[in-house]
């Protein structure tokens, strides 16, 4: 039997949040058995079509997320290569080595993009890929910058919200949130909603919105609550970016429940039991999440009744969702994406991006879709 307080230990001290979860399911006396599902044949009714690719680096155990900014996407790697690449060809037109390794990044708004060092440090570069700034925000952090109404919002690991300067590095604000006796030691997801706010996931199941400018809470609301005995059990982190379509704001947690609400205010319109920290995707009716099975799953956005389940991808550990005219996308472990439909689930299409893990949501710009794995493969797609 698994010693429980060695799982509290991995839950504050790994990097790899997929072992945190099986941790966690062993401990919590789930099935010690993860085969991932043998992968059901499917013809293609669309066709996925490679535009170009590149390599930017692995990220190794961590999770390193493109950012797009107008027309360039940004990538890094955890051995410290930073690249501005051509949105429409591929081309990299600049890229620099980052005097350390990395641990998340980047952060752009076309201006400045940041990355962070494994040591906690910030360092920015403008649009020619010249270095402007670096600074030390002493502790580590596991989330990607946030680059948006001139401040790069940084979320480190000892729960501050820290506001910088994208000109200067200049420290404007810090916003502290108390500790938690045990969380889950991930990224948590910062979603920019213009250059005003950010709507982020909390420890213990609360979700919140942050002004930019300043670094105040707008408010802050309850997805679920810590249940059970055990510290493990009481795991309840809303870890992933929250999703937004309109006025309506979703989040789910860990070990805990799915729920959408008014964006304005927090307040929820519904909640249901529910576990994921892949997070949440959206469509006008729709919202979607895949739990530790990798089970994916639709509810209805005006009252969360469920609408859908596919099961054909258990344990195939899938990534981050992200929906896109009238389909789901999501990565897997084997470096598969799969296309599902988003009105019942049905698997659509599939292709190989490459062999490793693709953690990262796929973007969708500008007719493209975007996808980075692990291994460093960035490629765009053209949806046919």
């Amino acid at each position: 039997m698994m010693d429980c307080k060695l799982v509290a230990k991995l839950a504050t001290t790994t990097l790899i949040l997929g072992s945190v979860v099986l941790a966690l399911t062993a401990c919590s006396g789930g099935s010690r058995v993860r085969k991932p599902a043998e992968l059901v044949p499917v013809t293609n009714q669309f066709d996925l079509t490679p535009v170009w690719s590149t390599s930017v680096g692995s990220s190794e155990s961590f999770n390193f997320h493109p950012a797009v900014a107008g027309d360039a996407v940004y990538a890094a790697s955890h051995r410290g290569n930073l690249a501005k690449i051509d949105l429409r060809t591929g081309a990299k037109v600049w890229e620099v080595s980052v005097p350390d390794r990395l641990s998340i990044g980047p952060g752009s708004d076309g201006r400045t993009t940041a990355v962070v060092t494994t040591k906690g440090t910030v360092y920015a570069y403008d649009d020619t890929g010249k270095p402007i700034w670096n600074v030390s925000v002493g502790s580590e952090v596991l989330s990607e910058p946030v680059v948006a109404g001139g401040v790069v919002i940084i979320r480190t690991l000892d729960n501050r919200f820290v506001g910088l300067d994208a000109q200067t590095g200049v420290r404007k604000w810090t916003y502290q949130r108390q500790q938690s006796a045990l969380s889950l030691r991930v990224g948590y997801g910062m979603l920019a909603i213009g250059n005003e706010v950010i709507v982020t996931g909390f420890a213990g199941g609360r979700f919140g919105m942050i002004a930019i400018a300043n670094g105040g809470l707008v408010w802050e609301t309850p997805v679920s609550f810590p249940k059970g005995f055990s510290e493990i059990e009481r795991l309840n982190d809303v870890t992933a970016k929250p999703s937004m379509e309109g006025e309506i704001i979703c989040a789910v947690s860990y070990q805990g429940r799915v729920g959408c609400g008014q964006a304005r205010t927090g307040n929820l319109l519904w909640f249901k039991d529910y576990s994921s920290f892949t997070g949440t995707a959206q469509s006008p009716d729709l919202v979607f999440s895949s739990n530790e099975k990798s089970y994916v799953t639709a509810f209805a956005v005006k009252d969360g009744s469920q609408v859908w389940e596919n099961t054909q991808l258990t344990f195939r550990d899938v990534g981050e969702p992200m929906a896109v005219g009238r389909v789901l996308l999501v990565g897997d472990a084997q470096g598969y994406v799969h296309a599902l439909s988003q009105a019942n689930g049905e698997m659509l299409a599939r292709i190989r991006h490459d062999s490793s893990p693709i953690t990262a949501a796929p973007i969708a710009v500008n007719g493209l879709i975007l996808v980075q794995s692990q291994g460093g493969k960035l490629a765009a797609y053209s949806p046919k």
